[in-house]
């Protein structure tokens, strides 16, 4: 089960996606090689509900291993996105329920796997519910937002993991906001490994070079390591340091901090610009302005017609102005009256001037309470757009470390609405796209901006008019499209893009495809796997040095431990032999991951994934089945 963060600070953060899940259930590989179809067909079979880029990732993913994909989708496709529909070599099933009629339709009984990837709790409960009734030993993976819930529902099924994408995305964009890496670490093995930056850790702290960062918008992954670590061109590591000294995510939390108490120090006195900066433009305010400004030249010119010193000129001129009392000496020059009627008159006209602007701020207070719009501009704040279930995560996050954040929504009844009330986080309900709307979340003094909303072209359209209002502003931009993402970094500027289902998909594959992945580390775009490969008889590996199970870009071995054995050897020589029963931890991309464990295991005939769909619809109550070539049931 992967944990989520959203309570802790920095410090304390599991960034959702770095618990081991060696010790859960575990399906024997005899069972991965298992389940001959009574036509013949042979490939593993998986069934997939959902349609969102994270399912649509999901199913590529699965692709990839020449496996045979069931997708079960609305009758109604998604206005927004891409759409799965346009997916080649899967078999597509149309329902607006997931009950038991559909899940007998998709052939769920002899199913490798079902994931349930709807964004509503409830209705993926539900629909394990009705699944448990098909094909009760089924292993489920299911989608969940609350991690607390999903926990205890894990426990109603046999072979069930819970995963939440919200929990594994948001630390990665909270983390590019604040300048800082992703803060991922996990344990393993005895030792606690964690994501920094080599200028950050001691060089016999370091385990394995993760990415060459030199080109931000295309970092080199798992580059090929020299024997001399120095010589290493990774400045993004996998590092493991002993208990009590600081980690990476320690040395991130201390720069946070250090960084928030310079503002805090100059807080007080930006704040008091700011409220008179903001004074002086409203339309009391500039009254109020010049009343005072009427007062100080006449108490000027009074003082010099009486010819006394500064201090009785400052009595006569407040006596004056507040109480139009006139002075003892009733014998006054003619000017001298002149300026204590004009006082006379300020006086009568500021009294109510300064009770309308107390006024003025109190209801405006109210009304920003009440109507959640910001009406005092802010400063050094992180405005975050898009309050599902990724910006629910990140204002949480955001608020444990103390940074002040300010949220925009066009649904007032948005998934995060409710948190940021009960943050006190000010929240606009609007298109975080319109100028105007940015401009009210004082986007031009913020810290960082946050877009994570679903839809790309939003997302672009707001990234693009906060540049205009701030042209350095550092922006993080979640888009789905990789091609996209890249030219817009490259022609906008905008430097920092991050895809949600890119940093989810390969955890929930590997949770489909019982895999032993120990955690997932985010790289810009990318998601590496940290996993533990068992080698078997009859494998291509046995015998062979441990350089063969090595491939740089794709896969590094990190830790040897001997069959029987439960003490591993880190950063092991890569002319070791392998033998069977070896246990060899390593990170890889999917794709490595995937080719080594075809390495590791002995050869198995598979055929070919077909490049055609079967489109059926869901069967209605009482009516058969229809049977289709290859159809699962």
């Amino acid at each position: 089960m992967i944990r989520g963060a959203a309570s802790r600070r920095l410090t304390d953060y599991d960034p959702g996606m770095a618990e081991p899940w060696r010790n859960l259930t575990r399906r024997s590989v005899t069972r991965l090689r298992d389940g001959l179809r009574s036509n013949g067909e042979n490939r593993p079979h998986y069934v997939v509900c959902g349609q969102d880029p994270l399912a649509i990732q999901l199913v590529h993913e699965l692709l990839k291993e020449s496996v045979r994909v069931t997708v079960i989708v609305p009758s109604r496709r998604r206005p927004d996105g891409p759409d799965i529909r346009s997916i080649r070599g899967i078999r597509l099933l149309r329902a607006d329920r997931l009950d038991e009629d559909t899940f007998r339709a998709a052939g769920l009984r002899g199913a490798r796997g079902l994931a349930l990837m709807h964004q509503d709790d409830v209705q993926n409960i539900h629909a394990a519910l009705c699944a448990q009734e098909v094909a009760p030993d089924v292993p489920l993976v299911m989608r969940v937002f609350n991690l607390s819930l999903g926990r205890r529902v894990k426990q109603l099924f046999t072979d069930c993991e819970v995963v939440s994408d919200a929990a594994m995305a948001a630390p990665a964009f909270v983390a590019a906001a604040l300048g800082e890496v992703a803060p991922t670490y996990f344990h393993h093995l005895g030792r606690t490994l964690f994501v920094a930056r080599r200028r950050d850790v001691r060089p016999e702290n370091v385990v394995c070079g993760l990415a060459d960062m030199s080109d931000p918008d295309h970092p080199k992954v798992l580059p090929a390591e020299p024997a001399d670590m120095d010589a290493s061109s990774a400045d993004l590591v996998l590092a493991g340091q002993a208990t009590g000294k600081p980690t990476g995510k320690d040395l991130a939390a201390r720069r946070i901090v250090r960084s928030r108490r310079r503002r805090a120090r100059r807080r007080p006195i930006m704040m008091l610009l700011r409220a008179l900066r903001s004074f002086a433009t409203r339309k009391i305010g500039m009254a109020t302005l010049a009343v005072l400004g009427v007062v100080a030249i006449s108490g000027a010119l009074l003082a010099r017609a009486m010819q006394v010193d500064v201090w009785q000129a400052l009595y006569i001129t407040l006596l004056t102005t507040f109480s139009g009392a006139e002075p003892d000496d009733a014998a006054l020059p003619a000017q001298v009256q002149v300026m204590q009627v004009v006082l006379t008159l300020a006086g009568l006209a500021l009294i109510p001037l300064i009770t309308a602007a107390v006024v003025d701020g109190i209801v405006n207070a109210r009304l920003a309470l009440d109507a959640g719009r910001l009406r005092a501009p802010r400063e050094g704040h992180i405005v975050v757009i898009g309050l599902g279930n990724v910006g629910t995560g990140v204002i949480r996050q955001l608020r444990d470390l103390d940074i002040e954040v300010v949220a925009i929504d066009k649904d007032p009844a948005a998934r995060g609405a409710g948190l940021a009330e009960q943050l006190d986080i000010p929240f606009i309900v609007g298109d975080g796209a319109r100028e105007e709307n940015l401009r009210l979340a004082s986007v031009a003094t913020a810290q960082a901006l946050i877009i994570v909303s679903t839809d790309d072209v939003t997302n672009l359209e707001a990234a693009l008019n906060a540049r205009e209002l701030k042209p350095n502003l550092p922006v993080v931009l979640r888009l789905y499209d990789g091609d996209l993402a890249q030219r817009i970094q490259r022609v906008f500027g905008i430097g920092v893009t991050r895809s949600v289902s890119y940093l989810a998909a390969p955890t929930f594959a590997a949770a489909m495809l019982d895999r032993d992945v120990i955690a997932t580390i985010p790289v810009e775009r990318h998601a590496l796997l940290v996993a533990e490969v068992t080698i078997f008889a009859n494998s291509s590996l046995v015998d062979r040095p441990l350089s063969a199970a090595t491939q740089p870009h794709l896969v590094r071995v990190i830790a040897h431990t001997p069959a029987g054995q439960s003490r591993p050897l880190w950063s092991p020589s890569p002319n070791l032999q392998v033998a069977v029963g070896d246990r060899l931890t390593v990170v890889a991309g999917e794709d490595g991951l995937g080719w080594l464990l075809r390495q590791a295991h002995p050869a198995v005939a598979s055929e070919q994934p077909e490049d055609s769909d079967t489109i059926i619809p869901a069967p209605r109550k009482n009516e058969d089945i229809p049977r289709t070539t290859g159809d699962a049931g």
